[in-house]
């Protein structure tokens, strides 16, 4: 069978045509596994930095503090303060043993404006007092020394721990500053931990702000008796901390003179909900990631199987010629389906790499003392199974034209113009 230059020149023109197409067609598949590996890291990375914002906080937490009562009880008028004292730790222990960890807090006075000095450096502190159970409810980060223990609350010893707003406000110069003392106001306090934590969820103040002391010193110092402004409290493993909050509510009220139900009096905020409502709101996020991508992932498919289609038709002849000197229907498909994998795969994994190497420099935009504060990455098996979604879609996109493919005809093909 003998082939005339032209039939040559026609072959050769039509994979220069396809070159532009192929490009123009793995480009949509390029932009579509790009915005998945970018959503999936920006979403990851916003996750993290809002999981931040709770960093070191257990998420089965009450909070209980007392306010002014909205009920009339027991002879006492509604509108009355009242405050909790250092016995409700130990109701609470005994009435509602479902509780793990109990710890209380003192704050300064209100209105009181505190000031901490060393040497000629000067700044202004939020002052708490609480027990070393309190460490296992809001987990301190200690980048110089060690937390409060029950040997300071029993001898009453002058200690503190600072916050790293603190620190580097009064040791400009800075290394260990354990062992050295501070004044505050009148009263000088060893330094015996930093503690770095930056959480935003705070109490009554961030912790890179305050200065934290025994609370038997903090009682005795600041003349508040047997007083406790806060009790924060843990549950334990497997219980639902929303169904205690009656129950603690009762068991601190009822040595007040204060009605249980009275939700205004002793208000208990759990921190449960919050979390709750967290982990659903990035459950919906990850949909809506995985939807955008898979669906921008279709559209590049389509598109590669459309022009798949085009490339087929024109190439009918080439196709007809491979028939008539023995190609099989088998060798037709697997040559279509061929360059639809890897037109797909080249694309996709081009789209990776570039969707990591932006994530990497949204990391190095957001570190801090060389060290990387926020995460914008894919995972490893998120990467390969993208991979494998691109590869699946290349099969199916070439599935279409290679039927056509096979469907031509020798004879057919050689009387196409």
């Amino acid at each position: 069978m003998r082939i005339d230059i032209d039939t040559y020149r026609e072959i050769l023109d039509t994979l220069t045509r396809n070159k532009s197409r192929s490009l123009l067609t793995g480009f949509g598949v390029f932009w579509g596994v790009f915005m998945l590996v970018a959503l999936i890291g920006g979403g990851s990375g916003l996750k993290e930095m809002l999981e931040k914002n709770f960093e070191g906080f257990a998420q089965n937490t009450v909070i209980v503090w007392a306010q002014q009562t909205s009920k009339a009880y027991k002879g006492f008028r509604k509108g009355r303060w009242w405050s909790m004292d250092y016995k409700d730790i130990h109701r609470l222990h005994q009435r509602v043993p479902e509780l793990d960890v109990v710890a209380p807090v003192l704050f300064s006075p209100w209105g009181m404006s505190n000031t901490a000095y060393y040497g000629d450096q000067k700044t202004t502190p939020r002052i708490q007092g609480t027990s070393p159970d309190y460490a296992k409810v809001v987990t301190p980060k200690l980048y110089y020394g060690r937390y409060i223990n029950e040997m300071d609350m029993k001898e009453g010893r002058k200690v503190c721990v600072i916050g790293k707003k603190i620190y580097k406000e009064l040791f400009k110069e800075g290394g260990d500053p354990c062992g050295k003392s501070i004044r505050i106001d009148s009263t000088y306090y060893q330094v015996i931990g930093v503690d770095y934590a930056s959480t935003n969820m705070n109490i009554n103040g961030r912790a890179e702000e305050k200065v934290t002391l025994p609370l038997t010193l903090m009682q005795q110092t600041y003349n508040r008796g047997n007083e406790v402004d806060m009790i924060v409290a843990t549950g334990r493993k497997g219980v639902v901390m929303s169904k205690l909050s009656d129950r603690i509510r009762e068991a601190v009220t009822m040595s007040h003179f204060v009605d249980p139900t009275d939700e205004q009096a002793a208000m208990v905020f759990n921190t449960e909900v919050l979390f709750q409502l967290l982990d659903n709101l990035f459950k919906g996020v990850n949909f809506l990631i995985w939807l955008v991508g898979l669906g921008t992932l279709l559209a590049g498919a389509i598109g590669v199987s459309n022009i798949m289609m085009v490339t087929v038709k024109e190439r009918t002849t080439e196709i007809g010629i491979r028939r008539a000197i023995g190609a099989t229907p088998k060798m037709i498909l697997s040559q279509i389906i061929s360059e639809s994998i890897v037109l797909t795969l080249v694309a996709g994994m081009s789209g990776i790499l570039f969707g990591v190497m932006i994530l990497q420099m949204l990391e190095l935009a957001n570190t801090e003392d060389g060290i990387v504060t926020t995460h914008f990455q894919v995972g490893f098996w998120t990467a390969i199974f993208a991979a494998f979604v691109v590869s699946a879609m290349g099969v199916l996109a070439g599935l279409a034209p290679a039927a056509r493919a096979m469907s031509i005809k020798p004879v057919d093909a050689m009387r196409d113009e």
